[in-house]
């Protein structure tokens, strides 16, 4: 991938004023936001850095490059576009295109301004690390040394491995205590010593790299220094574990230098999962604050129709696709217009009168304040069970639909609000994947895993399983099991290092 060393430019004059004058009007709404930094780059630039998650600085591997390839040809085909990008991290560092207009600058800095405001802010976010752009650059430096010394195919090919499992995470851990908390990178070994070629060894006492020499002193090389381990036996988890990636770390028979990249993927995978949690909530709470600042305070007249039509193009809606900008920037301003009227609580509720209901007005004033509020507690999953109503939905002529085989189109499967809404929650849950859980570390007594998907209305893929159960066999070195129901019959998936399996299971 042809990433471009060259610095980034620092904001010309103007839009250094123009920065200082939308941050200012952000402040003057009450947006809190840590400082932002802008950054002025081309085209290839931005897709270079939009490609690596909007880290310049992360690890080599050539789905980066891929994803350059595909943004940048979508760009020159005229098929899309990015018009800005943001890193949660503290400070805040934001890009934007060199070749947008002046008034696409302005826009992009108010949405930007509203991103921020919702990283510091909100609770989802609280557990992030807050200096990630340094801690990405760390995981490149160290797995750029692992490729020196074992080489470039096999460290990325255990990436690749890893990658296919990233999203097997506990995405709710980072606030529940669920076991007893351990240092995340205080393994049984030392990642930077001598025997960082050779599995881990369980009788050395935690050291991080540099102080592992004085707290594990070598031993005269003796004739059975090399004999291998005594098995350990694997122990089946009090209760199900969602966080496949951990209980790898725990007791995969890794060597170190594994363990550690395994380690680093799975920090990446929780820092993006407040972004995926949060994806209408976020470009929702951008979008009203970069159109209320812009058409406001932000617009001269020569660039209104610029403007226009560019959002009019981001909000723009699709009979097979939800926009998450459109639906959260309606259900904000659906929430603010309800508590400006007082279109809440128990009179409200029990009035099943129509016209009074259309027009109800208590002029309590209370829809600032109560977005402020959503903005700060609730996920998309928590704000659309909360706040996505039937007056809402027969506004704006929401409808399930779904793929008919017959035909092969998309189609409307039915206009009824519970069928609407429960479709978009499960859409919504666990960011929209299959819940998977590790039951059992030592499955028939064999050392064998297996895995349960608990069906909540999310189907299990089948390549998607074959080729991860054939990633997680590379990881465990022993086969591999998921429990799951296809075709309304329970069936048991296994991949054993030769051939894969679909068991039929007799149902109790």
């Amino acid at each position: 991938m042809p990433i471009t060393h060259r610095s980034f430019a620092n904001l010309p004059e103007e839009l250094a004023e123009v920065q200082v004058e939308i941050e200012q009007h952000a402040l003057d709404y009450g947006l809190d936001f840590f400082p932002t930094i802008f950054e002025l780059v081309d085209v290839e630039q931005l897709n270079a850095i939009a490609a690596m998650g909007g880290f310049p600085t992360r690890y080599p591997h050539w789905r980066f490059g891929m994803e350059f390839e595909r943004l940048s040809k979508g760009y020159h085909y005229g098929l899309q576009k990015i018009y800005e990008l943001v890193i949660n991290n503290n400070p805040c560092y934001a890009y934007l295109l060199a070749s947008n207009h002046y008034a696409d600058h302005k826009l992009v800095m108010a949405h930007v301004y509203g991103h921020c405001d919702f990283f510091k802010c909100n609770q989802w976010f609280s557990k992030t690390d807050r200096k990630m752009i340094d801690q990405m650059a760390n995981h490149g430096n160290r797995i750029r040394r692992y490729m020196n010394r074992f080489g470039v195919s096999e460290v990325e090919n255990f990436i690749d491995a890893c990658l296919s499992i990233e999203d097997l995470i506990d995405i709710h851990s980072p606030f529940i205590q669920r076991s007893r908390g351990e240092d995340r990178y205080k393994f049984h070994y030392n990642t930077e010593g001598e025997d960082v070629g050779q599995p881990a060894r369980d009788y050395k006492m935690p050291a991080k790299g540099y102080m592992d020499n004085f707290i594990n002193p070598k031993k005269k090389p003796s004739d059975d220094d090399e004999a291998p381990r005594p098995a350990v036996a694997i122990p089946v988890p009090d209760e199900p574990t969602k966080d496949v990636m951990l209980f790898l770390l725990q007791y995969a028979p890794l060597r170190p230098w594994q363990l550690d990249v395994l380690s680093m993927i799975r920090d990446e995978a929780y820092y993006f999962a407040p972004q995926g949690q949060t994806k209408i909530m976020n470009e929702g709470w951008a979008t009203y604050w970069h159109s209320t600042i812009m058409t406001r305070h932000g617009l001269h007249a020569s660039e209104v129709i610029n403007y226009a039509d560019h959002t009019s193009g981001t909000l723009a809606s699709s009979p097979t696709r939800l926009n998450p900008y459109k639906l959260g920037l309606e259900l904000l301003r659906d929430i603010e217009d309800r508590w400006n009227r007082g279109c809440f609580g128990q009179d409200y509720d029990d009035c099943d009168d129509f016209l009074e209901r259309q027009n109800w007005n208590t002029e309590v004033g209370l829809g600032r304040d109560k977005i402020f509020e959503v903005r700060r507690i609730h996920n998309d999953l928590t704000f659309i069970d909360e706040f996505f109503t039937l007056d809402f939905c027969r506004r704006y002529k929401m409808f399930q639909f779904g793929y008919n085989e017959s035909t092969e189109y998309y189609e409307i499967e039915s206009r009824e609000f519970p069928k609407v809404k429960q479709q978009l929650l499960f859409s919504l849950t666990n960011m929209g994947r299959p819940e998977i859980f590790v039951t059992d570390g030592n499955y028939k007594n064999r050392g064998e895993m297996l895995l349960t998907h608990r069906h909540h209305g999310i189907e299990l893929k089948l390549d998607y399983a074959r080729d991860t159960l054939t990633n997680l066999y590379t990881l465990w070195k022993r086969p591999v099991h998921i429990q799951s129901i296809l075709d309304d019959q329970e069936v048991l998936l296994s991949w054993d290092g030769t051939h894969h399996e679909c068991v039929k299971l007799e149902s109790n």
